[in-house]
């Protein structure tokens, strides 16, 4: 066979070969693949890439980033194969968006400070104008469910902060009170959206917070 004989492959033989294992003769086990089935093992890829980024593990980049790469070929092809979209409607639609939100290169805007957080807001408001029915809240709606915890509270706030909207109470010490009059996981909630609250006021990402001090926690009790 013409593909195991090469000696380099591109993105075009990874496709062949993702519709090759998704054939009638193909494999059983990539024949029997939904959506939904493989959906944790592209969040799982995701996180395997993000390992070897902070251990700046180039060759385990390259890795990881091909079986990222493989994960959206597998659900482009899926979705082919349903007829939801063509694995081309995937590429046409991301090269549109970033020439519509890079109006400063593919456009005539022209920055006035030319900082990327000018870069930041400019995306921000063209995603935001760009989609259907789109409300002052439509912002908080359109936070994944499926982010960390953590990561997602502080997302909402931002975005309800911007909208003029309530955000999470960032008073520690009531919330902690109000959990040790009542420990349930509604009062725990509070708790952790108060001092998640607090760090986003103050400049700090909660979910990498709590990431670095689980490394040097870990690192302090295996050593």
């Amino acid at each position: 066979m013409e593909l195991v004989q090469k000696e380099r492959y591109t993105f075009d033989d990874l496709c062949r070969i993702m519709e090759l294992l998704r054939s009638e003769n193909g494999c059983p086990w990539d024949r029997e693949q939904t959506h939904e089935s493989i959906r944790k093992n592209f969040i799982e890829e995701v996180y395997e890439v993000c390992e070897a980024i902070d251990g700046k593990d180039a060759e385990g980049m390259v890795e990881e980033l091909g079986d990222v790469m493989m994960q959206v070929v597998f659900h482009a092809l899926i979705g082919q194969e349903n007829g939801e979209f063509e694995m081309s409607d995937v590429f046409d639609g991301v090269c549109k968006k970033l020439i519509v939100r890079h109006p400063h290169d593919f456009g005539e805007l022209t920055l006035e400070s030319g900082t990327s957080e000018e870069v930041l807001s400019n995306w921000e408001n063209i995603k935001n104008s760009t989609k259907k029915n789109a409300t002052v809240l439509s912002p908080i709606q359109q936070v994944p469910k499926c982010f960390p915890a953590l990561m997602r509270i502080q997302k909402i706030a931002k975005r309800a902060q911007k909208a003029g909207v309530e955000t999470p109470c960032d008073d520690v010490r009531e919330a902690l009170a109000a959990f040790e009059q009542n420990a349930d996981m509604s009062r725990a909630g509070e708790l952790l959206a108060a001092v998640s609250e607090l760090l986003r006021k103050n400049g700090v990402d909660a979910e990498e917070a709590l990431e670095l001090y689980a490394n040097d926690y870990t690192r302090r009790i295996l050593e």
